[in-house]
């Protein structure tokens, strides 16, 4: 499932609920970035998720329904290593950018993940595999759940995050102009899951370089790195 939310004000401030099931993650602090990592049986620990000292965030919704389109076919890119070189600073969002624009994206065979994608100047590029691709420049806001944004409601599907999306969507729209950490995780707590369930809800101030996240729905047990 998942929630990505990107918020321009006065502030850039992003937000993120990784909604999973029966997968074994752990946070990461570092000086160069917080990362949220899964456990692969076969590569290890992977730094999917979370934020970097660049000013870059990187989160992966995944699409439902699943769309055939999004698996290997030949030659292209795949997405989770696009994210993964954008995260550790191997890329920056304008390579990301123009790979996505100009080349195929694929996901994993049977599942389509999506990229959620942020910069330090509060730009935001979302990737679809198979379907393309979205960039905007800076925002008032933007939220990705877990539908195709080519899509919107076209095809339903009960793990698609309508609800979600609308819900947010209702509470940006009233969003003042000092938008902060506290009221970004507001929305988190709103749209947050049990059935598969929020196991990290993070914010990442862009400017002050500061990654605030709980785990498990702990609103009361946040915890604060400061990036280099």
């Amino acid at each position: 499932m998942c929630t990505s939310i990107v918020v321009n004000k006065k502030k850039t401030i992003v937000g993120w609920n990784l909604d999973i099931l029966d997968m074994e993650y752990r946070v990461r602090p570092a000086d160069d970035g917080v990362f949220i990592e899964i456990n692969d049986p076969k590569e290890g620990w992977l730094p999917l998720f979370g934020a970097n000292s660049r000013g870059d965030f990187v989160g992966m919704p995944t699409c439902w329904p699943f769309d055939e389109r999004s698996d290997p076919a030949g030659e292209g890119e795949n997405i989770i290593m696009l994210d993964i070189d954008l995260l550790l600073q191997k890329k920056t969002m304008k390579e990301i950018r123009e790979i996505a624009g100009n080349n195929p994206v694929y996901s994993i065979p049977g599942v389509t993940f999506m990229s959620a994608l942020s910069d330090k100047d509060g730009n935001v590029l979302h990737i679809i595999p198979g379907q393309g691709s979205l960039y905007f420049e800076k925002p008032e806001y933007k939220i990705l759940t877990n539908f195709s944004p080519f899509k919107q409601d076209s095809e339903l599907h009960p793990w698609m995050g309508w609800d979600r999306y609308k819900k947010a969507e209702s509470m940006l729209e009233g969003a003042a102009e000092d938008f902060d950490v506290k009221d970004c995780f507001e929305i988190l707590k709103a749209v947050s899951q049990e059935v598969c369930p929020t196991v990290v809800s993070m914010v990442y101030d862009v400017g002050e370089k500061t990654v605030h996240w709980c785990e498990n729905r702990n609103w009361d047990g946040i915890r604060t790195a400061k990036l280099k």
